[in-house]
């Protein structure tokens, strides 16, 4: 359960950092007596006494001022939590970061890459928790050796790394992709040394400052100037006061897709013959230890017999000797100096790293190293892979915002015109539920996914359904003539453990969703978990407060609430058979559907295949693309159009996703082509030969290439930042529309790659040939979003590229992007772990149900209550199921589209929305249940007329709750987008299911288990 101390310790470790930032005039002249860390402190703690005393004190004075000291506690502690829940989002208001920055975005709403790949198992290695520990060091090393980027590395399974990346374009992610599964670049130097290198020195230092590499007579290097490591995007300088270093300028990211210029040095290292170099291609492994002598941490690290050799003539001939100084050994990532330990003695296939190393810099240099050499390879073919352009994923977004204010206001709405003063306090507690619920994510870092979106539109819907409850309860304590104060104290008092069996169940459920679900998912998990948790407090807390500090001042001398159901005496119960008919009219009819379908119900996430998502040069219908689609796939395949928001009329209907089959698994002739690449090729061949319809492609033309000349004066920092392609060539390059900077990079890199087998030893790394600036477009725009898309860019390439390898890989990669679509949205799943998502998915929903069994079991203290409510969870489990196959099916007609009906595909999502539906019908199950427990008190017996009673009586509650919840969904289903149209479908059609079974299949089921099990026993 939420916890405002905790809360309020995390907050003040997390604002610590910019507590130092707010005060640098007040530190700077207290630094060497250490003021500036007592000024970080007091700061500190007077942020602590304003959020956690401020309230409290406030509390105790509103208390004494109201003449209500009995309640100074229950106003201190609603002040806390409002002032907890509105202290991040105030700090960050002024600070100025806009609630969008604040909040961690997962890929489907800000845009990125999820990618999941399989460790490949080696003959006597094994894979354990070490090595996959180190696995995913190195893999972070690789990919954000600044530690600046907002990329997640986790460890999945066994045998598996999931690596997330948001806000990047699905092009720029591929260069990531390669640093994934490619040899790092570790290399080994010796740093240069004043005295023994005094004539490379000299020459070195007489070097202008945007030239690194120094060369002898024969034009071989002999040492090069090389930059300090960046760590949290900030040079980390050699603490050895022997190395030969200069100052430079560099630019580094600002961690919001632009560049900034900062100051850093280089140190000069010596560079041995390229058949002597020793480099992370002969490391094999990298550990770290305790030292025997003097018990500090070092790095062990072993190489192969060739690394072995060449380490040891290297470390041979620069150990310790007498009258000559002690030489470092410096280890370089990625062309950045990472350290430069002391040489003790020769190295051979075993070494050691010694220094004033913590536990933790022992771990990270390790991780250096093993960057250099994976401990076990990684398969290059991701499982999954799921990739989203941040402009779909804006869209995405601007969705679920809009739906989450239309949800917000209708219910606003509602509660004013039926519950009146009633309905303002409880949109006091809504509102302030939502701001805890989003300071809370904001505090443990949660991701926020369009399912966690939904969540929190469900989450609006369900924190009035405690209110609901209470305001029902205190409207049958009116009509049985008590007095206001006592019919608020009873109406809170005996919808309490109500409230609380309902909701726990339910965090069951979201427990349960966290554990199995893939990142989209558990950010609904966590979210609906928060939500229920705050739903409790202020429906429980903070409302009855307010109610009663109301009522004790006279604020409040009569609750007037509308009602439209008032008293009723209805025979629920008599109806079970029509309703038992009914039922299994319905099971059947929908069950016969979805078994008929096959594995067209599932999505690639249960089936495995590929899912993309491309644009048209003019509208057309679904029907259109899918015949024109179906001269290149098998029958296993579907397209649905989307729409995006704020779309004009001539980009309406070009944006369409297709879902197939294809997987990197499946065996076909072009095996060695990813699933991705497959599809892509089919797409072109498709709408190639379609004369009215054709696809969203770009073209390009490019200049005459020239020789790169840079003044030696030209001091520009554009200069100094492109002095190494002096002498190499430079193309202007124009395309037809704008391309990010990734899908660039990585085209050219291609064709650099493909350019013969005389060259391919000589542009195997091809990405380092060449540099590119943007000369028009949107990229700094969209450079807060991660993306840089220009019109126009410039090319350079270094001296070793000839005139025609540029000419001939620019006409390559003219002819590649003239012959293949761009996806804005790529998803591909392997089978194999397809499979383990639905036994997972299927798990999830068993352990549900018998978690909610023994929960039931132990509330009621009878599991026939646990048995009658789980009959009718899988009642709605399975009607929900059956009605999505129904809905698939006539998707393709007129009603169908009228209705908004779309080829719905079970996902995991969706998985989330049965376990969601699950909870919600549960919950209307226990009121029901807790009211036949209270009518029946003492009797041993449960007949019709305690059940017809009990659902009369609750009747109110369970039309109201189900009305406010059902408007929330239906907006979900109308304006959430395509993101979760068949989550929303589910959930709408699982509240009309819920509240039926919960009348009309769970009472009767318990009437007939508790009377068989009385007969059995008499």
């Amino acid at each position: 359960m939420f916890n405002p101390w905790n809360a309020l310790f995390i907050l003040a470790v997390q604002t610590s950092d910019s507590a130092a930032e707010a005060v640098p005039a007040a530190t700077s002249d207290m630094a060497d007596a250490g003021g500036s860390g007592l000024a970080i402190i007091a700061l500190l703690l007077l942020k602590v006494v304003l959020i956690l005393g401020l309230p409290l004190l406030l509390g105790s004075v509103i208390a004494r001022m109201l003449n209500l000291k009995d309640h100074a506690g229950r106003i201190g502690v609603s002040l806390l939590a409002l002032s907890i829940g509105v202290a991040p989002l105030a700090l960050n208001m002024i600070r100025g970061t806009p609630l969008d920055k604040t909040l961690k975005l997962g890929i489907d709403l800000a845009g990125g890459t999820n990618l999941v790949y399989e460790v490949q198992k080696v003959d006597g290695k094994r894979v354990n928790d070490a090595v996959m520990d180190n696995m995913v060091g190195a893999v972070i090393i690789r990919i954000n050796p600044s530690g600046q980027e907002e990329i997640t590395v986790r460890q999945v399974g066994a045998d598996r790394i999931e690596v997330i990346v948001p806000g990047k374009d699905p092009a720029t992610v591929d260069e990531i992709k390669r640093r994934i599964v490619r040899l790092g670049t570790l290399e080994f130097y010796i740093p240069a040394h004043e005295t023994a290198d005094s004539a490379i020195v000299q020459r070195g230092r007489a070097l202008s400052p945007g030239t690194t590499e120094l060369v002898d007579g024969g034009g071989n290097v002999i040492a090069k100037w090389l930059p300090a490591f960046l760590k949290n995007n900030e040079p980390q300088f050699l603490e050895r006061s022997d190395v030969v270093r200069r100052t430079v300028k560099d630019l580094r990211s600002t961690g919001t897709g632009g560049e900034e210029e900062y100051e850093t040095e280089e140190y000069l290292m010596l560079v041995d013959p390229e058949e002597q170099r020793v480099s992370g291609q002969f490391l094999t492994s990298a550990s770290t230890s305790i030292d025997q002598q003097n018990g500090g941490q070092v790095v062990l690290f072993r190489f192969d017999q060739q690394g072995a050799y060449r380490f040891g003539q290297l470390t041979g001939r620069y150990r310790p000797r007498d009258g000559q100084p002690d030489r470092g050994l410096a280890i370089v990532l990625d062309g950045r100096v990472q350290s430069a330990p002391t040489i003790r003695e020769t190295i051979t296939s075993n070494g050691s790293i010694s220094g004033n190393f913590t536990a933790a810099e022992a771990r990270e240099l390790t991780d250096v190293l093993n960057a250099g050499a994976l401990e076990v390879p990684i398969n290059p073919k991701p499982l999954s892979e799921a990739t989203i352009d941040p402009t779909l994923g804006e869209d995405v977004r601007n969705k679920g915002i809009q739906a989450i204010m239309i949800a917000a206001a209708s219910v606003v709405g509602f509660m004013l015109l039926y519950y009146r003063s009633a309905g303002l306090i409880a949109i006091v507690c809504l509102v302030m539920n939502l701001v805890l619920v989003l300071s809370t994510m904001m505090l443990i870092e949660a991701t926020f996914t369009l399912p966690g979106l939904a969540g929190l539109v469900l989450t609006i819907g369900m924190a009035v359904d405690a209110n609901v409850l209470i305001f029902e309860r205190i409207r049958e304590e009116q009509r049985r003539k008590a007095s206001l104060r006592m019919s608020i104290r009873n109406g809170f008092s005996k919808a309490f453990s109500t409230i609380i069996d309902a909701n726990l169940t339910t965090l069951l459920t979201a427990v349960i969703l966290f554990t199995i679900g893939t990142d989209q998912v558990r950010g609904f998990a966590v979210t609906l978990f928060i939500g229920i948790v705050m739903s409790m407090f202020t429906a429980l807390f903070v409302s009855r407060t307010i109610f009663e500090i109301a009522e004790m001042k006279g604020w409040i001398k009569k609750l007037s609430m509308f009602s439209f159901v008032g008293e009723t005496d209805w025979d629920f119960v008599g109806k079970r058979t029509v309703a038992a008919v009914l039922s299994v009219l319905l099971i059947a009819g929908g069950l016969g559907v979805f078994f008929t379908r096959g594995t067209n119900n599932y999505d690639i996430d249960f089936t495995g295949g590929t899912m993309v998502t491309f644009q048209l040069t003019e509208s057309a219908e679904p029907d259109e693309v899918r015949n024109i689609l179906a001269t290149q796939f098998d029958d296993n395949f579907t397209v649905e159009r989307l729409t995006l928001a704020g779309e004009t009329p001539d980009e309406s209907g070009i944006h369409f996703r297709l879902r197939t089959a294809e997987t990197d698994s499946k065996a076909t002739e072009d095996s060695e082509l990813s699933a991705e690449e497959r599809v892509s090729r089919k797409v072109n061949a498709a709408f190639e030969t379609a004369d009215d319809m054709k696809l969203r492609k770009v073209s390009m033309t490019f200049t005459d290439v020239e020789p790169v000349v840079i003044e030696e004066d030209d001091d520009s920092l554009e200069a100094g930042r492109n002095r190494r392609f002096n002498g190499g060539r430079v193309s202007d390059v124009t395309f037809s529309g704008e391309v990010p900077l990734g899908t660039i990079s990585d085209n050219l890199a291609v064709a650099f790659s493909e350019l013969g087998p005389s060259e391919e030893s000589r542009y195997q790394d091809a990405s380092s040939l060449f540099g590119i600036d943007g000369l028009k477009g949107s990229g700094t725009e969209m450079a807060a979003r991660g993306v840089r898309k220009y019109e126009q860019v410039r090319i350079r390439t270094l001296d070793v590229v000839s005139a025609e390898d540029l000419e001939a890989a620019l006409t390559s990669m003219q002819t590649r992007l003239d012959a293949s679509p761009l996806f804005d949205e790529v998803n591909t799943f392997a089978s194999a772990i397809a499979s383990e998502m639905k036994q997972s998915a299927i798990m999830a929903v068993i352990v549900s149900l018998l978690a909610i069994v023994g929960y039931i079991w132990f509330r009621f203290q009878r599991i026939t209550f646990g048995l009658a409510a789980v009959v009718a969870l899988t009642h709605d489990v399975l009607i929900v199921l059956g009605m999505v196959a129904l809905a698939s099916w006539a998707s393709g007609n007129p009603v169908g589209q009228a209705m908004m009906l779309t080829d719905f595909r079970i996902n995991l999502p969706m998985v989330a929305a049965f376990l969601t539906i699950v909870g919600y019908s549960l919950n209307d199950t226990i009121v029901v249940f807790d009211r036949i427990r209270e009518v029946r008190g003492k009797n041993p017996d449960l007949n019709a007329e305690i059940v017809n009673t009990s659902l009369n009586q609750t009747l109110s509650r369970t039309l109201l709750t189900s009305l406010t919840t059902f408007i929330v969904v239906m907006i979900l289903y109308v304006i959430g987008g395509e993101g979760i149209h068949g989550f929303a479908f589910c959930l709408t059609l699982g509240v009309l299911v819920g509240t039926y079974s919960s009348v009309y299949v769970a009472s009767p089921v318990l009437i007939w288990l508790m009377n068989r099990n009385t007969s059995q026993t008499a």
